[in-house]
């Protein structure tokens, strides 16, 4: 971590909010669903397709996890409205799985149960390690009933992601393959570039190989450009997998990667959360912050 954003994620308590909107605006979509419904829209007309989140996570009261499960479900409806490419992808603590997890999961399969009716699609978000095994679990019991309207998020920073990749794959799973961006112990987690590198790669073998469908999550050069050449040397056709990367982020590359013919899905968050989901990514990943200063003084 280099010593400027050492010294922005330290500042940040101090930084004022408005400070943090304005840097904010490239990263989120806005406070509501129709934002970002423009911000598909204008996605799509770019040739990408979309992923929408609704900010918050880590739910711990019952009626604020059934309002989060009604975003989600309008969420859904609006993709429809807007006649977008787009799916949804939801945290399960915002549904309430840090409450119980039983109450999670009729939550999720009212969301997954509409989903299907509509012919869309719903993205488990994988969260920081207390959840990495109940989010499995409750993902396998919705899956086998909705198998073609829900897919998992693995993590290739966590050491267990191996195992749970060839398990997963081997029951037709769908993925979306991350870094991993929560702060974990090194007895659980890769902490070294390189070898998070090549996890990640591992991983993403072992879901091809299974013929899963993987969205290729990264804006690291080195994995674009090792998927790439997986993805020649197995002949996959563009029906097989994406690429996917954060709204904001390395949009040169996310236009390059569209016009050499790759299918290109975005991340797209909205919502009023949006204070506690830009300060919590910096504090996160700190590498974030210098692209803010960057922003900050040149506008990019």
């Amino acid at each position: 971590m280099s010593l400027i954003d050492t010294l922005v994620v330290k500042s940040l308590p101090l930084a004022p909010k408005g400070l943090v909107r304005i840097v904010s605006k490239k990263y989120i979509a806005g406070d509501t669903v129709h934002d970002a419904m423009k911000t598909v829209a204008r996605l799509n007309a770019e040739g990408a397709m979309a992923t929408v989140d609704v900010l918050g996570e880590f739910v711990e009261r019952a009626d604020v996890a059934r309002h989060e499960t009604d975003m989600a479900i309008k969420t859904l409806d609006e993709i429809i409205r807007a006649r977008v490419d787009a799916n949804l992808s939801v945290k399960l603590t915002s549904l309430g799985l840090a409450i119980d997890k039983e109450f999670c999961y009729e939550n999720v399969l009212r969301v997954v149960t509409h989903a299907a009716s509509l012919g869309s699609f719903v993205r488990f978000d994988m969260e920081n390690s207390p959840y990495t095994t109940m989010t499995i679990e409750l993902f396998r019991r919705v899956r086998d009933q909705f198998p073609k309207h829900c897919g998992i998020v693995l993590q290739a920073y966590l050491r267990r992601t191996e195992q749970d990749a060839r398990e997963l794959a081997s029951e037709g799973s769908n993925f979306r393959l991350c870094k991993g961006i929560y702060i974990e112990d090194e007895s659980i987690a890769y902490k070294g570039r390189d070898e998070i590198r090549d996890n990640y790669l591992r991983c993403l073998a072992i879901m091809f190989d299974h013929g899963s469908y993987v969205g290729i999550a990264t804006h690291d050069d080195v994995l674009i450009d090792g998927a790439a050449a997986m993805i020649r040397e197995r002949g996959l056709t563009r029906e097989q997998y994406e690429y996917q990367m954060l709204l904001g982020v390395r949009e040169p590359r996310r236009r390059q990667l569209i016009a050499q013919g790759h299918r290109m899905r975005v991340y797209t968050p909205f919502g009023k959360d949006w204070y506690g989901y830009a300060t919590r990514r910096l504090k996160e990943n700190p590498a974030i912050a210098g692209h803010i200063v960057k922003a900050l003084f040149t506008g990019d």
